[in-house]
């Protein structure tokens, strides 16, 4: 055994490229590897038996939890019955069909047919082609930009990753791209002007919003994309009044809202999709992650009737559209989606996701809102953050070379915790299986306390 681990290392440094890794410490053997063997519920074990409580489900993304044999079986009788088949010019399998039905019963009223991808990135370069088709269909052919938020994360690809707006993402890239792009993010923590309300901060984010269609001419302006809540960008949800402003700005300017779900969907929120838990009326929606909880990858843009009814007439004018992928609805992929569907209903998990989200940030709130280098405990439904500042009441921030919040999430791992200490800021962010109880919360909460303390003090 100990061969073998020492194989795999090896193997690892030579010839495994990492995303979002230090490519040379890592290859040097500079940084520890660690190989994952197991899982059950929140918990994960590695390779030298070590088990912890994983309160970032993965990447957002095992929101059942891991050993759900429901899943696998779903897939490995998929994979007896057909591994494959593509859905080109109407193909389609059961576990695919059932899925798009799956998803549209659950998805905000207004939302019609569903296009499978594999990944949040791929979902949302489908949904650029789609929002410049639609508007050359309507003879809108100089209705191109796309507006984003500074924070947000939208996926890594050229155009998904222009998207984006975190520098980690666009240095060295040559991104963003045009026709990208950005306007301020609803961050009321990291606000200029301290004396605003939340609803006054709204107001400003959309006064900035219509500000930056003005300059470009709304006549330029097909689509802004942002998620319900931000997630990669620092777990922040909107101020007051935000999504209300905001769409009040695109309706008046006819432009296409895309909420990007793909780590909101399917019940982090305590509501099947963020949408509906903020009010807003997209024209698509992103979806990936929770879909299948990560079993499989699966992705999705789901389309409003609106859009469709003009795809259609697309289509009709000019024939079959010209995009697909290979593995789009691919069957075992399906399949896992399906299976994860009927657990989130039957393990009450949106509801569960809702109590203990609440339960979680009250009791990280209680053990570290009063510590001095704590500037805020905040999140909505089972999402959290803690975001760590040198002064509070000056609202100072540490030297990101101090690399404070990776520190933290150090510690906690140490104390057998997995949190994620977030880019663009010292913030330690968690995003827990929608299954976790309250009892493992209070692990959470406890850990998170002594790990602040280890480097804090």
């Amino acid at each position: 055994m100990l061969d073998r681990d020492n194989d795999l290392n090896a193997w690892d440094r030579d010839h495994f490229f990492h995303p979002s890794t230090h490519m040379g410490m890592h290859a040097r053997g500079d940084t520890p590897r660690r190989m994952i063997t197991g899982g059950e519920g929140c918990h994960i074990v590695d390779s030298t038996g070590k088990r912890s409580l994983d309160a970032f489900a993965g990447l957002y993304c095992v929101n059942v939890g891991y050993g759900r044999t429901e899943i696998a079986e779903a897939i490995a009788e998929q994979a007896r019955e057909l591994a494959y088949y593509h859905a080109y010019v109407g193909h389609g399998t059961e576990a695919s069909i059932t899925l798009a039905r799956m998803i549209v019963e659950r998805a905000p009223a207004n939302m019609s047919r569903v296009y499978f991808g594999l990944s949040g990135s791929d979902a949302n370069e489908t949904n650029i082609k789609l929002i410049w088709y639609y508007n050359n269909i309507l003879g809108r052919p100089e209705k191109k930009k796309i507006i984003s938020r500074w924070r947000g994360y939208h996926g890594s690809g050229v155009m998904t990753g222009s998207l984006t707006g975190l520098a980690l993402f666009h240095a060295h890239f040559d991104l963003p791209r045009a026709p990208i792009l950005h306007t301020e993010a609803p961050y009321y923590f990291r606000r200029e002007d301290r004396s605003q309300t939340e609803e006054q901060f709204s107001a400003h984010c959309a006064a900035k919003l219509e500000e930056l269609i003005l300059a470009e001419g709304p006549d330029t302006i097909a689509a802004f994309i942002g998620e319900p809540i931000l997630g990669t960008g620092g777990i922040v949800p909107p101020p007051k009044g935000y999504w209300a402003a905001i769409q009040a700005v695109l309706t008046k300017y006819d432009i296409l809202l895309v909420a990007d779900e793909v780590v909101t969907g399917f019940g982090r929120l305590g509501t099947m999709f963020g949408s509906v838990h903020y009010g807003m009326e997209p024209d698509l929606i992103t979806i990936a992650k929770g879909l299948t909880s990560a079993y499989a990858p699966l992705s999705g843009s789901i389309v409003s009737q609106r859009m469709w009814d003009v795809l259609v007439q697309g289509s009709d004018q000019f024939g079959p559209i010209g995009h697909g992928w290979t593995y789009s609805a691919h069957p075992l992929c399906a399949a896992a989606g399906v299976a994860n569907l009927k657990l989130i209903d039957e393990l009450n998990l949106v509801q569960n996701a809702g109590e203990t989200g609440a339960y979680l940030r009250a009791g990280l709130a209680t053990a570290l809102a009063g510590h001095a280098n704590v500037g805020e405990v905040r999140g909505d439904g089972l999402l959290a953050a803690v975001e760590f500042v040198e002064d509070r009441d000056d609202r100072r921030f540490f030297d990101p070379a101090r690399k404070v919040g990776p520190q933290v999430a150090a510690a906690l791992l140490e104390e057998g915790v997995i949190g994620r200490a977030m880019p663009q800021g010292d913030i330690l962010g968690f995003a827990p299986p929608l299954c976790m109880t309250r009892a493992e919360a209070d692990t959470v909460i406890a850990a998170s306390e002594r790990a602040v303390k280890t480097v804090l003090g």
